[in-house]
């Protein structure tokens, strides 16, 4: 049943139509993931379909007796309230109820014991459970926990930003509406507590409709995918997975038949060119025809990031960490790490809010100062730090000035020279959009704006803190093939599971009392190797920790490696099939791709053909982690 009805939705911006005669209809158990291009409108969307904004032309209806809920990218607060009220800031009586026993159960956890506090606690207990709300304040009690929230006597004006956005997100879920409505929920959330967002929104049965970044959660969690694209809003009946390759087929029918188009308007061409006196010959309706289709205008491309920026050469000295420690207060970061970066590493940095992760990349770039130990760096080090606040960014700057700061040409890594003006359009800045002031951006765009710059100082080792906050899934798949081919050492600090996935091979995770482990691998490797831990926790051995000071004597240590055991024959056996099958799937993907040119025009056989490349793909990439494990073994044991 449609609880909430879009029909003939209009809205433009100014000179910019964001989205035009829009009709949809959303069903009270969809959940719905809206994405699209920065800027393309999806949040703009989101505020229509909760009442924030007013479509330009249309209207949305929603059914009667349903309540709403929705989380904005910055939500607005009150900073004289608590964290309590605002939690709990709602014209339902059994809310204020919850409010009010949460209060009474802070006192007296803090202390307060007197009889009065008591005999209140235990009326608001019975009046809960009168009306029937001890399920919400059970869950609310849940959804506090999970998300860190335990100072609720707290002044919201004395909270950060990211604090801020959980105490809005914990509103929202405490609230349980018939209709979530979720901008960028992950953003500011560590990856256990999207883990547990994930589970918890997989059970909720109202509506959800969200944007995120964040691709796992988004194929986890949806069930629909509405995509903004070129003024459209296209919805896909299946969860992000089922988009990319319903996505793949459409660009690949679309390709086929601008090809067809392409080739009779070259017929049409040659058959109005043979002159008057031919034409004279032909019916007045073919020609009418031929202008016709000269006339429809040519699909608009839709705009791609190219992120094509060289990198400065870098020395074998890149960055050496010698037992740096940091601690703020009684609060210990970072204890006695030691850490020699090498050129081609590429560290993924993940931990709990708090836990040093920033703070680790601010003492690299000398924006702060280690309390002991010391951060040696290269000769030929360029380091290009993407930091989470865009603190380069001056609002009062035109875009054009602000990218010719750092330069006004850029060699690509195919070694050829373009203006700045050029590389912003690359970054989908319009000519005429370089020219306004970055404080008209929206977010997306200031974060690619800043990226732009970043990249643009050829930097040869990479510090990224959060960088796919408020980027759109386009850019951060540019930014991951950029990364792909970057010749330089990277360090990510990030939440998104996917992104690093993509982009890391070891993972150093930030503990309580400055302590810093690694692993080898990528996020998902990781999550393995603490599956393997919790389910046999006698055999954790603890070697590995990242070269940080033992307790007792505070040198660096560097642990010592297990001797490898030999490989047995079966594992022989399974190294030279190995081998054989990489070589195998390597001569068959280029054959695949030969072939999905070939068959463009049979949908049937491109998925096919999709399919076994994709079967393909996620097999090499196993059997290579399963080879080089095996090869390692070999070589260490001969």
């Amino acid at each position: 049943m449609n609880i909430v009805s879009l029909e003939n939705v209009s809205k433009n911006y100014g000179f910019k139509p964001l989205f035009e005669s829009v009709t949809l209809g959303l069903e009270d158990r969809d959940k719905i993931g809206i994405i699209g291009a920065n800027g393309s409108g999806k949040s703009t969307l989101l505020k229509i379909i909760a009442g924030v904004e007013v479509p330009d032309t249309g209207r949305v209806v929603r059914a009667k007796g349903q309540t709403l809920a929705y989380l904005s990218q910055n939500p607005a607060y009150d900073p004289d309230l608590t964290v309590l009220e605002t939690i709990f800031a709602s014209s339902s009586g059994v809310m204020q109820t919850i409010r009010d026993y949460e209060a009474v159960c802070h006192d007296v956890a803090a202390g307060n014991h007197d009889a009065a506090t008591l005999e209140r606690m235990s009326d608001l207990q019975h009046e809960l459970e009168m009306s029937g709300g001890w399920e919400i304040e059970t869950n609310a009690r849940a959804v506090l926990s999970k998300l860190e929230i335990t100072d609720t006597a707290a002044k919201m004006g004395t909270l950060s930003g990211g604090q801020r956005k959980r105490v809005a997100l914990a509103h929202e879920l405490i609230f349980k509406p018939d209709i979530l409505i979720l901008d960028e929920p992950t953003n500011h959330l560590d990856a256990d507590t999207i883990e547990w967002l994930e589970a918890y929104l997989a059970r909720y049965t109202g509506m959800l409709l969200l944007v995120t970044h964040d691709r796992y959660f988004l194929d986890r969690v949806t069930d629909r995918i509405f995509e903004v694209d070129r003024g459209t809003v296209q919805n896909f009946s299946g969860n992000y997975a089922y988009y990319l390759e319903k996505k793949a087929e459409q660009e690949t029918l679309r390709e086929v038949e601008g090809h067809k188009r392409e080739q009779l308007i070259k017929k049409e061409l040659a058959w109005l060119r043979r002159g008057a006196k031919a034409r004279t010959r032909k019916s007045k309706h073919r020609i009418e025809a031929a202008h016709s289709l000269m006339a429809v205008p040519k699909e608009q491309a839709k705009g791609e990031v190219d992120i094509a920026i060289g990198s400065k050469r870098l020395g074998s000295k890149v960055i050496e960490i010698n037992n740096i420690s940091k601690s703020y207060g009684e609060t210990k970061l970072i204890d006695g790490l030691t850490y020699l970066l090498k050129r081609d590493d590429r560290i993924g940095i993940i931990g709990a809010n708090g836990s040093g992760k920033t703070t680790l990349l601010d003492m690299l770039t000398s924006r702060i100062q280690p309390d002991s130990g010391e951060i040696e760096i290269g000769q030929t080090v360029h380091i290009g730090y993407y930091d989470q606040e865009s603190r380069a960014l001056n609002d009062e700057q035109r875009v054009i000035d602000y990218i010719r700061d750092v330069a006004e040409y850029v060699t690509t890594n195919e070694g050829v020279q373009i203006t700045a003006g050029k590389m912003l359009e690359r970054f989908l800045f319009a000519p005429a959009a370089q020219y306004a002031v970055i404080g008209n951006l929206s977010g997306g765009e200031r974060r690619r704006l800043y990226l732009l710059r970043i990249l643009m100082g050829s930097p040869n080792v990479l510090l990224l803190d959060e960088p796919t906050n408020d980027l759109d899934i386009p850019t951060l798949i540019a930014l991951e093939e950029y990364l792909d081919d970057f010749a330089g050492a990277l360090i990510v600090v990030s939440h998104d599971r996917y992104f690093l996935d993509r982009t890391i091979e070891n993972v150093f995770r930030f503990e309580p009392g400055g302590h810093v482990r690694e692993f080898a691998g990528d996020y998902s490797a990781y999550l393995e190797a603490i599956e393997r831990e919790r389910s046999a926790p006698s055999t954790a051995s603890g070697n590995d920790r990242v070269r940080t000071a033992s307790d007792s004597d505070r040198v660096p240590q560097i642990p010592e490696k297990p001797k490898s055991k030999k490989l047995s024959f079966k594992e022989t056996r399974e190294l030279e099939a190995l081998e054989l099958s990489i070589a195998d799937a390597e001569t068959r993907l280029p054959e695949i791709e030969k072939e999905l040119t070939l068959a463009a025009s049979d949908a049937g056989k491109v998925h096919e053909l999709f399919t076994e490349q994709q079967k393909l793909t996620a097999k090499l990439k196993i059997d290579m982690a399963r080879w080089a494990e095996l090869a390692e073994r070999a070589e260490e044991t001969k």
